[in-house]
């Protein structure tokens, strides 16, 4: 979930790279829409790079990780309201108002049976097919809930990555998640492959040299202006320079919904096709990027922020204590008599543990009991 601190940090961002990318990209297309369209596909930063990187780097605990991490989450959060703007914002000027209107009460109206009736029915849902103890079902469970969901917000006027989003929503609330993320890993892999292939057969590689100019105005708005907006946001918010340098560091580049705005957008009519490759572009070199300047963050702040030494040992010294903290935490493999007399010993010691069980029917009395069981 996002607390108040990085949702507010998270608003913060998308409002002001929002308005700030929107108003150039405007500009260069001649058009208020195309600038919201394309603004908004230069909001949104990578979760896959950032997270991927971030985590490999055993940085996510730290006070950077949680910038990025705030950010990056109400980003994937600012797609779906984006999702619902841009066709109706594609509609008859005359009728803009009424358009808008009608597409605020379809969105309330579904996501509200959606996440009302998903979240009372995937999870009795869920346990039924779980106590089949097949994997093969539970795997043909998931594709079918997220096809399903998508399908629906399709049906209903809205788009497939927003019900493809709300079906990840409803399976994360669950006590199955961890399994389902498991489960998908292979799927998820060779479906971003074909993502990619799909951006990439978007290019017109033989007009790329006319376009070099606004390549480099998008690329610029996307790392150096996104850095400093990052940083000047989470220093009002009280972090460090070094930290909030960092974060921002990790966040300058576009992400995957920003390849999906700009397919939505440009089926819409709302961008030019020039714009629209040009933007394709420039997310792709900030991608390129990406990894370079998250692993020499820390030298790159170095040169950029001047610190003295005192600053930096408080710094090590808190990194050591934080990584220190996680001794504490116990994972139990079973849930079963043993296992959860163990974890009623662990409580009585004030120690922290998590409980992992392949019984639906266990996982679920637990879950209900409050215990910190999953399913895995």
């Amino acid at each position: 979930g996002i607390n108040a601190e990085y949702g507010g940090l998270g608003l913060s961002q998308v409002v002001l790279t929002l308005l700030g990318t929107g108003v150039t990209s405007g500009w260069m297309a001649s058009s208020v829409l195309a600038g919201f369209a394309i603004g908004g596909a230069l909001t949104m930063s990578s979760t896959a790079i950032a997270s991927k990187l971030l985590t490999e780097r055993r940085e996510l605990a730290q006070p950077h990780g949680q910038v990025a991490i705030g950010i990056l989450l109400f980003q994937d959060l600012a797609v779906v309201p984006i999702l619902i703007l841009l066709p109706a914002l594609a509609g008859d000027s005359q009728t803009l108002l009424m358009d808008l209107g009608y597409a605020g009460i379809k969105v309330v109206v579904v996501m509200t049976l959606l996440l009302w009736v998903g979240q009372r029915a995937i999870r009795p849902w869920f346990h039924m097919v779980a106590r089949r103890r097949s994997s093969e079902l539970f795997m043909i469970n998931i594709l079918l809930v997220t096809l399903g969901v998508a399908w629906l917000t399709e049906l209903s006027g809205l788009s497939l990555a927003l019900g493809a989003f709300v079906a990840g929503m409803l399976i994360s609330e669950t006590e199955y998640r961890y399994q389902v993320e498991e489960d998908i890993k292979p799927f998820r892999d060779i479906l971003l492959g074909f993502f990619f292939i799909t951006v990439g057969m978007r290019l017109q590689l033989s007009g790329m040299i006319d376009l070099l100019d606004e390549v480099l105005v998008l690329l610029v708005l996307l790392v150096p202006v996104k850095i400093a907006v990052i940083f000047f946001l989470a220093r009002r918010f009280g972090y460090k320079p070094n930290d909030s340098m960092r974060g921002a560091l990790a966040l300058a580049q576009g992400g995957e919904f920003g390849f999906v705005l700009l397919a939505l957008s440009s089926n819409l009519g709302l961008i030019p096709t020039h714009l629209e490759q040009a933007t394709i572009v420039a997310i792709l070199l900030s991608m390129i990027i990406a990894p370079f300047l998250i692993m020499h963050s820390e030298a790159i702040t170095r040169r950029l922020i001047k610190q003295d030494w005192m600053r930096q040992a408080v710094d090590l010294h808190h990194l050591l204590v934080e990584s220190m903290s996680k001794s504490d935490h116990i994972l139990i493999c079973g849930y079963g008599r043993s296992g959860q007399a163990l974890a009623r010993l662990l409580e009585t010691e004030s120690i922290a543990f998590f409980a992992l069980d392949m019984d639906p029917e266990r996982v679920r009395e637990a879950a209900e009991a409050g215990d910190p069981v999953v399913f895995g």
